[in-house]
Formats: structure tokens, sequence, C-alpha cells
């Protein structure tokens, strides 16, 4: 007897499962790994001031490094917030079908990449920039935060100013 498909993205009650159980493990990999950077990054800056370097290429490599790790950390949240995405749309009973296109994204896709919101051609067409990118929400109030803590901090160093 064939288990029942829970919508159009052909996937089963229990495939949907074991995907989530994927995403929910790899967000908490992710998760430790991006903890244990900034613990790290803050960590070294704590012991730099104890032992402070006194060439300049110290403090060169020193910035470059916590510049490198900032760089992975920010990508790993905008990983957990794919992850967070693909984990609503299983909620949602949406996980497995392209937002771009409405299709099924197939299995081998979703095995490869569980947090996938495209299908293949839809992400060829994305990447040659035949078609745009819908902003999520989350994309753009990221995006408006930082623009405003941008702006909040250049009006703060324009009232800090001289006439």
């Amino acid at each position: 007897m064939e288990e029942k498909k829970t919508n159009k993205s052909k996937l089963t009650l229990a495939e949907i499962t074991e995907f989530r159980a994927l995403l929910l493990a790899k967000r908490t990999e992710i998760v430790k790994n991006v903890t244990r950077m900034e613990d790290e990054t803050l960590h070294r800056q704590i012991s730099d001031l104890s032992s402070l370097p006194i060439h300049m290429a110290d403090i060169g490599t020193d910035n470059y490094d916590r510049d490198f790790t900032l760089g992975l950390v920010d990508s790993e949240r905008k990983l957990i917030m794919e992850i967070d995405r693909a984990l609503d749309r299983i909620e949602n009973g949406k996980y497995g079908i392209c937002e771009g296109s409405g299709k099924p994204i197939p299995k081998a896709r979703l095995e490869a990449i569980p947090w996938a919101r495209y299908c293949v051609e839809y992400a060829q067409l994305l990447e040659k920039g035949l078609v745009r990118e819908e902003n999520s929400s989350d994309e753009s109030d990221y995006a408006s935060q930082t623009d405003q803590d941008q702006d909040e901090d250049s009006e703060g160093s324009a009232d800090n100013e001289l006439p």
C-alpha cells in the first residue's frame, strides 16, 4: 500500500518527517558552530588586550582573522534563516514546492539541499538573471534593519561634529 502524498510536492508524510529531522539537525549544528566562532573571536579579542601586538603586521593579521570569522558567521546566519524558512514551509504544507514555478522540487535536490526553495530549472533562471527573486520579508527586514543601523550611526556621528 502506497503512503499518502501530503501535498503537490509528491513527498510522503514519512519523507517530510525525515527532511524535518534533517533540517533540525543541520540547524543545531550550525548554531553550535556560530556560537563557537563568536566565542573564539570574543575570547581572542579579550586575550589580545592583555598582549597587544607590537608589530603593525600582527594587528593587520588579527583584523583580517576577525573579519573573516565575522563573514563566516554572517553566512551561517543566512543559512539558518533558509533552514527556518524550510521548516515554515513544512508546517504550511508548502515544502518541496518551487517558490518560483510552483512545480515539485525533485527529492534528489531536497536530499542534496534540504532547504532548497527552487527547482533546478528555476534556480538556473535566477542565476542567469532571467527572472527576479521575490524578496522575502526576513531578508528585507534584515536589510532595512542594517540600513537603519547605518543611518543611526551616521546621524550619531553627525551630532558629535562641531558646527
